[in-house]
């Protein structure tokens, strides 16, 4: 029996792309592929037209957060994949992508176990060129979509140069098991931003290939929902543009998931050209502090570190009371143990601070990776006791 898909689609007021995404799925790659979408608490008709549908086409699933809190898509996911999905494999779907003709068989060509096969975006002038992708402009909403001058150029005009190359991002098909042995997306990051940065790194981590298909492609509309809520625009030359438009809660929600990212993980998200994660080992890392400091250094300091040590409780209980809302690692262990020994530990004056010297607490790791050794040694303002430099990074992969 051929392989087919269950896609896996979160959508949040998000209606007038989740009936073209459907629609192009039925229309370019059949009826045979399962469709499992959620409805995560929307006020624009989402959860009624999932209804209609459900009732018409048989292959496709349906769930709803009730709420009244937003779940986001980051456990949306995971609850479609684990309850709803009957096929073997499932494909991250999202709910302003275009499915071209044969996308599913070109992605089904490359997958296995072990093996994650991502698809090619083509979009349209949104965000910067990058060698994974194409940049066309077809339409920046579905009112302006052109159908068919996309199927005609893809027909005729596109030709990649290489079959596949090494990369991962939505859409991204696994077998199912694959993703559960590793128990899915970290709820760490809901509702949404770095979720998908976080299970990419994880892939690599527990062994996985990651494989992006060049034959099989999508037109993807990019970013519709909390980030854009009132859709891409174009100015009076007909350029269209993103920039500075993120919604607040967008905004809040992504710094809060950067904090969180770096808490676990020891540093930004990181990838080379074609979007294969790029890993810096993650260390036991102190900072211990000889002066007290104000609430914004705390706060930039704090998540690049396994503990830190300043002498001022009231600062401390402070900070807690306002982060720690914010984020499931237990700040007060974190803040408030001075008996923990760190494997690295760094001490310095934070008055001594500036842009340039926290650059390089940023880089600790890497300069760790690069050249650590045993024993004391000085970088600008710190001092550096490195007393282990074992690695921590393969107990990430399992949430």
């Amino acid at each position: 029996m051929d392989k087919t898909i269950s896609f896996i689609q979160p959508s949040r007021s998000n209606l007038k792309y989740l009936k073209w995404s459907y629609e192009s799925i039925r229309k370019n790659l059949g009826y045979r592929h399962e469709i499992c979408m959620a409805d995560d608490f929307s006020d624009d008709g989402t959860w009624e037209w999932m209804n209609e549908i459900a009732s018409k086409d048989e292959n496709v699933k349906i769930h709803r957060n009730e709420g009244p809190t937003r779940l986001g898509h980051t456990i949306l996911y995971d609850t479609l994949i684990n309850d709803y999905a009957t096929n073997d494999i499932v494909m991250i779907y999202h709910a302003d992508m275009y499915a071209l003709p044969n996308m599913d068989t070109e992605v089904l060509k490359h997958i296995k176990p072990g093996v994650v096969v991502s698809a090619t975006r083509i979009e349209p002038p949104l965000h910067p060129q990058g060698p994974e992708k194409v940049l066309m402009d077809f339409g920046i909403e579905p009112e302006e979509f052109k159908e068919q001058e996309l199927l005609n150029w893809y027909n005729k005009d596109y030709k990649p140069e290489q079959e596949t190359t090494e990369g991962i991002f939505a859409p991204w098909a696994i077998y199912k098991k694959d993703f559960q042995s590793i128990n899915g997306h970290d709820d760490l990051y809901a509702p949404q931003s770095k979720e998908d940065s976080d299970i990419f790194n994880r892939f690599i981590l527990a062994g996985y290939e990651v494989v992006q298909t060049r034959k099989g492609a999508v037109y993807h509309m990019t970013c519709r929902g909390s980030r854009f809520a009132d859709g891409a625009k174009r100015n009076p030359d007909g350029e269209v543009f993103m920039k500075n438009r993120e919604t607040d809660e967008w905004l809040a929600q992504n710094q809060r998931s950067t904090r969180n990212f770096v808490r676990k993980w020891g540093q930004m998200v990181e990838h080379d050209s074609l979007l294969k994660p790029v890993i810096t080992p993650k260390y036991n890392i102190g900072f211990k502090l000889t002066h007290s400091c104000d609430y914004n250094t705390l706060r930039e300091l704090e998540p690049w570190c396994s503990n830190l040590y300043v002498n001022d409780e009231e600062l401390i209980e402070g900070y807690i009371s306002t982060e720690q809302p914010d984020t499931k690692f237990n700040l007060k262990d974190k803040l408030m143990k001075p008996d923990v020994e760190n494997d690295i530990l760094v001490t310095f004056n934070p008055l001594e601070l500036n842009a340039n010297n926290f650059q390089l607490l940023m880089a600790l790791p890497k300069i760790i990776q690069d050249s650590g050794e045993i024993g004391e040694s000085e970088i600008d303002i710190f001092k550096v006791f490195i007393a282990s430099t074992k690695t921590y990074e393969k107990e990430l992969i399992i949430c």
